[in-house]
């Protein structure tokens, strides 16, 4: 069958020719060669970006022995979305996206290598670090809707969800392997561990070079406020898009319990440093497991029920591992969330793919992006507080609880997406006070 040139490449300003190439629908992903590429960017950067996160707190621990010193990192890692991803969707949707992400990268670049830089001075600025940062994470935030906004332009339609599947991987992926890395390399000191950041980047950037041109998008909106807030409204139109979204932000809100990860090794497991990093890893382990099974089977029915059924195993499998005191049984609880999370990500970045028109992906993306990162920064205050107040098993039980309860009730508010059938195919939204499909 002809593959349109997708195993010797695709021809430049080709958006439309690839997302409806007629394709067998169980073409190798990996012999496409636009999709690899973009693969190798998302496991390449978001690798650096993991390592990143843990050589900072390494060394900037290291030179001040400040616990509020710590908590200015995560301050300045929380601040770039906060007041970028809603501009950084506006500008995804305005001009050309493998520009955009070569500019996204080349700040990346810019700032691993300033970091290194600073690192190897004899007395470190706190402020250029902190601020280094901050530009690191602004890339960061160009780079999350940018990523998904282009994947349905770099993968054909008949292969889509099977890509989706395998670009949820590449995070899982560097989830995995990145904090790994970076700790391990620490041993030759943070500019070794800054250096190869800057090495993953500059390959990240490397391989948009040779992405095809995707083009602008066909209707640039206007930059005011009004298309600044479509894609909220966008959102709040469509039952089935804004139901997922919620229901992930509830899942991180209440399902995040990596802040909880050196009391369970400590106090609860007691198998020291060495095990926190064991359970920090298992969740990404399972979500691989999953990403593996969703690229060969993909769901084609019952989303809506695959959806739901996937928040209820990740509330009882984090409620397994509250009461847990057995590192076997909660590394395999563990892995079961990352499990549950996989399918409902899945899940819900096929329905907002297929059901958001083109022009607009990058504005609903970032939503998506500030809902996901919002909450999983919220989840993360909530499990300590609450540990701090009941103890870290209760944090961890009335958070699964939580999610089963969610499970119940979004059965009743949002009865569209519990009925989705086909999560590959446009769902209804409201437009111009009238419902019809995108």
């Amino acid at each position: 069958m002809n593959d349109g040139g997708l195993t010797r490449g695709v021809p430049t300003g080709a958006q439309a020719s690839i997302e409806t190439l007629e394709i067998d629908p169980a073409t190798p992903l990996f012999r496409v060669r636009s999709f690899s590429l973009l693969f190798i960017t998302r496991v390449a950067s978001t690798t650096a970006f993991q390592m990143i996160s843990v050589v900072v707190g390494w060394h900037v621990y290291e030179l001040t022995d400040s616990a509020l010193q710590l908590g200015l990192i995560g301050l300045a890692q929380f601040m770039a979305p906060i007041l970028l991803m809603v501009p950084a969707g506006q500008i995804v949707d305005r001009y050309n996206r493998r520009l955009v992400l070569r500019l996204s990268y080349a700040l990346a670049f810019v700032s691993s290598a300033g970091l290194m830089l600073v690192a190897a001075m004899p007395a470190p600025s706190l402020t250029a670090i902190y601020l280094l940062v901050f530009a690191n994470m602004a890339a960061r935030t160009f780079e999350q809707p940018l990523m998904q906004a282009l994947l349905p332009a770099m993968a054909p339609r008949p292969i889509l969800n099977r890509a989706i599947a395998a670009h949820v991987s590449a995070r899982h992926l560097a989830v995995l392997i990145g904090p790994s890395l970076g700790g391990v390399l620490y041993i030759f000191g943070p500019v070794f561990d800054y250096g190869v950041c800057t090495a993953l980047v500059l390959a990240a950037f490397i391989a948009t070079l040779l992405l095809p041109d995707p083009g602008r998008p066909a209707l640039q909106p206007d930059l005011s406020l009004d298309t600044i807030l479509a894609g909220f409204r966008f959102i709040w139109r469509c039952e089935v898009i804004l139901g997922a979204m919620l229901f992930e932000f509830a899942a991180a809100l209440f399902g995040t319990v990596s802040a909880l990860f050196p009391i369970y090794a400590r106090d609860v497991l007691q198998i020291g440093a060495w095990g926190a990093g064991v359970l920090r890893s298992a969740p990404a382990l399972g979500a691989l497991i999953a990403a593996a099974m969703l690229t060969r089977f993909p769901i084609r029915h019952n989303g809506g029920v695959w959806l739901y059924s996937a928040f209820a195993l990740t509330g009882i499998a984090a409620l397994v591992f509250g009461v847990s005191e057995n590192l076997a049984l909660s590394v395999a609880a563990l892995m079961l969330v990352g499990i549950g999370d996989m399918i409902s990500t899945v899940v819900r970045q096929t329905l907002i793919q297929m059901t958001t028109p083109d022009d607009m992906r990058g504005r609903v993306f970032a939503v998506n992006s500030l809902f996901y990162g919002t909450a999983t920064h919220l989840g993360s205050f909530r499990a300590g507080v609450l540990a701090e107040l009941i103890g870290a098993v209760g944090s961890v039980l009335i958070g699964g609880l939580a999610i089963i309860a969610t499970v119940g009730l979004w059965t009743w508010l949002f009865p569209a997406l519990r009925r989705v059938d086909r999560p590959d195919e446009p769902q209804p939204y409201e437009q111009g006070g009238m419902t019809r499909r995108g």
